[in-house]
């Protein structure tokens, strides 16, 4: 069978927009088996299964044993979780972020740093009827009309973060990791360690950690989108590494292998959704 895959894009309630970023439906069939890596990234993994189950091998934190989920929700991470397929795979990933979790779940994200649950497990009922609804509708506008609802239900704009960690949060994502932990301190009027200690006891990771991540998700979709003549080392400098070698011990760390073996191995995921032919 000819490897198909379908993406398709689509922006949450407007009442959600400040939590959630876009929905992503994915459809991949005919691809040979293997494993996915699932990267760190300013999302939280908040994924709905169509169909079979995602079967986490390997989890982020390798204290928690390997399990299946049909909604898998999940912190911010900062190393690689392994999803074995069939080379068929079909969902909606639900691009949430950290800024949501108190929102919607009552909880701030660092309560899921590096874990993933079943998203029943968490909520109860709405969590069993999303993934229900999504089984039984066909078409993507029902399926993202669908977690809509849901989601609405859920949502509780009371419990948001405050306003210094919501803006120390979209500086960090929105600089892609170039604005340094003192000038954000500087901004908010916290000293460094205050902002260290609220930032980390909201979100799970420190700004400095949160900046190499946003730094690697650009570098990671930039090595997927530019043309074959541009190098790794022109993709580190215009990503702020010091050169190559740093960018390949960024991936190490984060992505537990190189960038040269991630773009060999990884086919089309529910994480690069701009990648040609496939769901991200």
């Amino acid at each position: 069978m000819e490897p198909t895959s379908q993406v398709v894009t689509a922006q949450s309630a407007p009442a959600l927009a400040a939590f959630i970023d876009r929905y992503v439906g994915y459809r991949m069939t005919g691809y040979e088996a293997g494993l996915h890596r699932g990267l760190p990234s300013r999302h939280m993994t908040f994924i709905v299964a169509i169909g079979p189950a995602i079967d986490v091998i390997g989890q982020t934190d390798a204290r928690q044993s390997p399990d299946d989920y049909r909604c898998v929700l999940s912190g911010l991470q900062d190393s690689p979780a392994l999803i074995a397929h069939d080379g068929t795979q079909e969902g909606v990933a639900i691009e949430l972020t950290p800024l949501g979790s108190r929102a919607l779940f009552g909880l701030p994200a660092a309560e899921l740093w590096s874990t993933s649950i079943e998203f029943a497990d968490l909520v109860g009922a709405p969590g069993r009827q999303l993934w229900e609804e999504l089984q039984e509708r066909p078409e993507w506008p029902q399926r993202f009309a669908a977690c809509d609802r849901v989601l609405t239900r859920l949502l509780v704009p009371e419990r948001s973060v405050g306003p210094e960690l919501t803006w120390a949060w979209r500086a960090v994502a929105g600089s892609h990791g170039t604005m340094g932990v003192e000038p954000l301190a500087e901004r908010i009027g916290w000293s460094r360690q205050y902002l260290t200690k609220r930032f980390t006891g909201e979100f799970g990771l420190s700004p400095k950690v949160a900046g190499r991540i946003a730094r690697f998700e650009r570098a990671k979709h930039m090595l997927l989108r530019t043309p074959s003549f541009v190098s790794i080392a022109q993709v580190a400098a215009t990503c702020g590494y010091y050169d190559q070698p740093h960018l390949n011990r960024e991936f190490a760390r984060l992505a537990g292998c190189s960038p040269t073996q991630w773009l060999a191995e990884e086919i089309p995921s529910v994480q690069d959704p701009e990648m040609a032919g496939g769901p991200g």
